[in-house]
């Protein structure tokens, strides 16, 4: 049976212009590609076959790659259950002139292994911990499943909620467009890194509109895959304004996948992306003001600022354990 550390994969990128979102710095949801890609292979390594992204944790950028850096992404699997398996990322920036290091950003992401019917298939290997570092990822791990799956208890509620709401935002963005068969990994089904390039690019088109500058990914909040998407398969992603900070503002993306011969329309995800705001200095500016009127704007107004304060107590713990690490 594997330790954790046995499990661990490391990609190594050049920072190249075509990767660029934000004048000189990288695109997010590139990034997010990225960290996708490294948690695949570590995942379906274990399991020994196709695995599907069923959930990813928080994602938070606590500084940009730029361009001509190099991304160092290291991948390894924490935790496996009957048929899941957690993966922690971490992204590191390199200076190639003079090899200085600094973490980007930590992420955990959750597979699920598939049989050939795409149905959960059991894992064969367990983790065992290597020592007391490992013992303490291992128990990390624990807690957000938990966590993760009080969440996901909520799906048959949150999806009726999804359903019945009257989207009337005032400021919001929205394409439709076809799965192509170069964008499968495992059978017939939508490798997930595209999907959540495609996700921030929803939100960073609307970010960009209403602030008519640049604009950086700063965070990605938890999140979680209803359903699979597959191959000429038709989705659409809804981008709405949901709140307005001094100098960042949050977006609602939601995605819907059409099975185009039957009509049929599933709820695959909603993500909520917070953006900032850049001059061509790359510093943050001011985003033009926003004032929620109806009532649903107004409660989508609260529910962003309840993430704000919880995104912001997690970045404050990640820098502190970051430097208890250092």
């Amino acid at each position: 049976m594997p330790s954790i550390k046995d499990t661990a994969v490391e990609m190594t990128q050049f920072v190249l212009p075509e990767h660029a979102g934000a004048p000189g710095q990288i695109h997010g949801g590139r990034m997010m590609e990225w960290i996708t890609h490294a948690g695949t292979i570590a995942a379906c390594r274990v399991a020994r076959g196709t695995v599907a992204l069923g959930a990813m944790d928080d994602i938070d950028f606590l500084h940009p790659v730029l361009v001509g850096e190099i991304a160092i992404l290291r991948a390894q699997v924490e935790y496996v259950g009957r048929s899941s398996l957690e993966v922690g990322v971490r992204v590191f920036s390199e200076n190639p002139a003079t090899g200085e290091r600094a973490v980007t950003l930590s992420s955990h992401l959750v597979y699920v292994s598939m049989d050939e019917g795409g149905k959960p298939r059991p894992v064969k290997d367990k983790i065992v911990p290597a020592g007391a570092g490992e013992e303490a990822l291992v128990a990390a791990a624990v807690a957000r499943r938990g966590e993760r799956l009080a969440r996901f208890a909520r799906k048959a509620e949150k999806l009726k909620e999804a359903a019945a709401e009257v989207e009337d935002f005032r400021v919001k963005f929205e394409s439709s467009r076809i799965v192509r068969p170069n964008e499968v990994l495992f059978q017939d089904f939508m490798f997930a890194g595209k999907l959540l390039f495609d996700i921030d690019e929803a939100g960073g088109i609307l970010a960009v509109r209403y602030t008519r500058g640049f604009t950086m990914t700063a965070c990605l909040d938890a999140m979680d895959f209803y359903s699979p998407v597959r191959a000429r398969e038709l989705l659409t992603f809804k981008a709405g304004l949901n709140h307005v900070g001094r100098t960042s503002m949050e977006m609602g993306v939601k995605v819907l996948a059409e099975v185009p011969w039957t009509g049929e329309v599933r709820h695959t995800c909603t993500a909520y992306l917070t953006f900032v705001h850049l001059g061509l200095d790359r510093k943050p500016r001011p985003v033009p003001p926003f004032t929620p009127e109806s009532p649903g704007e107004k409660r989508r107004w609260e529910a962003a600022l309840s993430r704000r304060e919880a995104r912001l107590a997690r970045v404050k713990r990640l820098k502190a354990s970051l430097l208890n690490e250092d």
